[in-house]
């Protein structure tokens, strides 16, 4: 790492040798690797399920369960991060949980031993993501949540864009185990990665330009009516939304794709988040909440396109869902951290994302298995829960 010089103010004890604005790119680097590895994998997850038995059904269930643990576990890693201020302690083991079982997919030779890796994966996020997003947070307290947050999910998604794209190239060549054992190497590479940024800026709460307590904050604190009224419409468009395995599913055993290019079209919709991310991240400091009014018609559309059998329309659908999942993932973060007090970050973000993650653990179950009964009932379902997903918007119109 290189000392500090630009992107803003130093640390008023000196205690951290990157800027803010160089900190939050450093760890959108380490992000970019460890998306390399988990979306590299969760690529083909759906696929790989399914060749060992799995029904629609099961792959719904299992990416959704994953997806809650990742996030409706932060309820608890999120408290104790505060509680505790080791917010570079949780990072890093959560790093580490991920980057081992992703590669261990490859000798998993069973549904049971696969899936149970699936939400092992996500709960190595579930232990990193509160205390790593708290730690942005304090760097981004001059350059803007909105902008900061942006740019690291583009990084981030990069990295969601070029594993996916190595893992195609790999199961092209000798299948679904080698795509998830050459991740090893950027795994690795992740853990190096973290630990060296974790020497260079060993208190980013020196960032902050004004007075908090980090690592104590008040147990009877609660969060504002607008954090929860926009928990609610979130929770309203997850509930509405498949996972990509499911989506990958569906081009599996029907033939719309090529086993080598789910993949690629999992790049291609992790790259549209990436520019998702960037455009939301400078909407949102200029226009608050009410850029995402887009959500919800986004997240309408796609089971029409991805559920389609004409390669065209299911790569729409892939960059449409994409897309959906790059605002989110920025703009909830920056919202968070404008909407609850600093010294609460860790808890609020593992709060919403909770509420977040059931929702998706509900959404990825019924589309499934809607999506098992006929195609048009997981459309109708989701334009219903879409259309209530506007309503709910309405309040969050106004400005805060």
């Amino acid at each position: 790492m290189t000392p500090a010089a630009g992107g803003g103010a130093q640390s008023p004890r000196g205690r951290n040798r990157l800027s803010p604005y160089r900190f939050v790119v450093a760890f959108g680097v380490v992000s970019l690797l460890g998306d390399f590895v988990y979306e590299g994998g969760r690529s083909i997850t759906g696929p790989y399920l399914a060749t060992l038995g799995a029904s629609a059904t099961v792959v719904g269930v299992v990416s959704g369960a994953g997806e809650a643990v990742a996030l409706v576990l932060r309820l608890g890693t999120g408290r104790a991060s505060d509680r505790t201020g080791r917010h570079w302690a949780f990072a890093i083991a959560g790093y580490a949980i991920t980057m081992v079982s992703v590669p261990l997919m490859a000798v998993a030779h069973a549904v049971a031993p696969a899936s149970a890796l699936v939400v092992s994966e996500r709960f190595g996020k579930a232990v990193r993501s509160p205390a790593r997003d708290t730690m942005l947070a304090q760097a981004s307290v001059d350059m803007g949540h909105g902008r900061a947050f942006g740019l690291h999910e583009a990084l981030d998604q990069s990295g969601a864009l070029l594993g996916p794209l190595l893992v195609a190239a790999m199961v092209a060549i000798s299948g679904y185990r080698l795509g998830f054992a050459v991740l090893a190497v950027p795994g690795v590479l992740a853990l190096l990665a973290v630990t060296r940024l974790r020497t260079a800026v060993p208190h980013p709460e020196d960032y902050q330009t004004v007075a908090t307590a980090p690592g104590r904050a008040p147990a009877e604190a609660g969060f504002p009516r607008r954090f929860w009224l926009y928990a609610a419409f979130t929770a309203l468009t997850m509930t509405g939304f498949a996972t990509f395995a499911v989506l990958a599913y569906h081009l599996q055993v029907n033939h719309v794709l090529s086993a080598p290019l789910i993949p690629v079209v999992y790049a291609a919709a992790m790259g549209a988040a990436a520019l998702a991310a960037l455009a939301a991240g400078a909407a949102y400091d200029r226009l608050g909440l009410r850029g995402m009014i887009v959500l919800p018609v986004l997240a309408a559309a796609v089971p029409f396109l991805s559920f389609a059998t004409e390669p065209a329309l299911v790569c729409a659908g892939a960059i449409v869902w994409g897309a959906a999942m790059g605002i989110h993932e920025s703009t909830m973060r920056a919202a968070v951290a404008d909407l609850v007090p600093a010294a609460r970050r860790g808890a609020g973000f593992g709060t919403f994302t909770a509420v977040y993650g059931l929702a998706w653990l509900v959404g990825a179950g019924v589309v499934a298995a809607l999506y098992s009964h006929s195609v048009g009932a997981a459309e109708t379902y989701v334009v219903a829960v879409q259309a209530a997903a506007l309503v709910a918007f309405i309040p969050l119109w106004r400005p805060g």
